[in-house]
């Protein structure tokens, strides 16, 4: 049976890009959930590297079970494709998430998943320095110039002389650094993708990420404890929404123009915020989580939608490209 027809066409686009989406976003207040279940204090680093690491192991397991059902080159690798994975694997998953979950236990999921999406704008402008078709357009700066405002926004919080800036390394900026890290190893991956299977190539950089963030926090005195059916089963939901939103992702992008997809990253932000103020009780309508969130969602709309038909896919891929979210 040809399963193409389940993934074309704007109603299953539009369907499954927003499920993907939703569990991207879903991962910030399972996160948050996940550090108290398991009984991970904010400074407890090492714990953080654990429980990240198990998450992401079993992701790229599941991710690379799922690829050899579907007959996908799984352990064709050369020497030269293993260093490439392993030099993804230890940006993509293992760096970027060291910044993420560091950073998330500082901050309130609703301002993580503002400050997350700046990944996007970061791509944008990365691609404008590597590829010489893909320049900044208007359309781009103004969505930039945007996003990067309702970053601001987000960080402002009312003082008795006004307005301060609420900003500390280890909450936002470790977040903001977050995204850039993935940025950049998504432009790599991109590039690594061209001579590799996409799943294949993804399965095999979570399992290497998640197997290093699993050594690093072993190594400094980490463990993951407070097992229990609540807490065992909130693991195996982070596992399944990154190899499952992955998944559908790729294939998504495989059987549609690149911009009819990622013209739906505007939702991961509105999801991540959206479910933390269910989930966390925190409050996404104070003026400045809403205003923030408004205006990134707007920016990333501008600069992941082509202005024409004439735009190209290349161009769209290159400033977005794929990745596990996030989250």
């Amino acid at each position: 049976m040809d399963s193409r027809r389940y993934f074309t066409g704007p109603r299953a686009v539009l369907l499954l890009a927003t499920l993907c989406c939703m569990l991207w976003g879903s991962a910030y207040p399972a996160i948050k959930n996940g550090y108290a279940m398991f009984g991970i204090a904010a400074d407890d680093i090492p714990g953080k590297l654990v429980f990240a690491g198990w998450r992401f192991l079993f992701a790229g397991w599941v991710l690379l079970v799922l690829a050899s059902l579907m007959k996908k080159p799984v352990f064709r690798l050369t020497g030269r494709d293993l260093g490439a994975l392993g030099l993804l694997g230890i940006t993509q998953t293992t760096l970027q998430y060291v910044f993420f979950y560091v950073g998330l236990a500082y901050t309130t999921g609703v301002k993580g998943s503002i400050l997350n999406a700046t990944g996007t704008f970061f791509s944008v402008l990365l691609a404008h320095f590597i590829y010489h078709n893909d320049r900044l357009s208007y359309r781009k700066v103004l969505g930039c110039t945007v996003g990067f405002a309702g970053v601001m926004v987000v960080n402002l919080a009312g003082g008795a002389a006004g307005f301060d800036f609420e900003f500390t390394l280890l909450g936002e900026g470790f977040i903001v650094i977050a995204a850039f890290v993935l940025s950049a190893a998504t432009i790599y991956g991109k590039r690594l993708s061209q001579r590799m299977d996409s799943m294949v190539m993804t399965g095999h950089q979570l399992a290497i990420g998640g197997a290093v963030l699993l050594a690093m926090g072993y190594g400094s005195g980490g463990t993951l404890q407070g097992f229990t059916l609540a807490s065992t089963a909130l693991l195996a939901y982070m596992v399944v929404l990154s190899s499952a939103a992955f998944a559908i992702w790729a294939t998504l992008l495989k059987y549609n123009r690149v911009g009819m997809v990622t013209v739906y990253n505007f939702l991961i932000p509105v999801f991540g915020a959206v479910l933390s103020a269910i989930f966390l009780g925190e409050d996404i309508l104070q003026w400045r989580n809403a205003l923030a969130l408004a205006m990134v969602s707007a920016g990333i709309w501008w600069v992941t939608t082509e202005r024409s038909a004439e735009a190209t896919d290349a161009a769209a891929e290159r400033a977005t490209g794929t990745k596990d979210r996030t989250a």
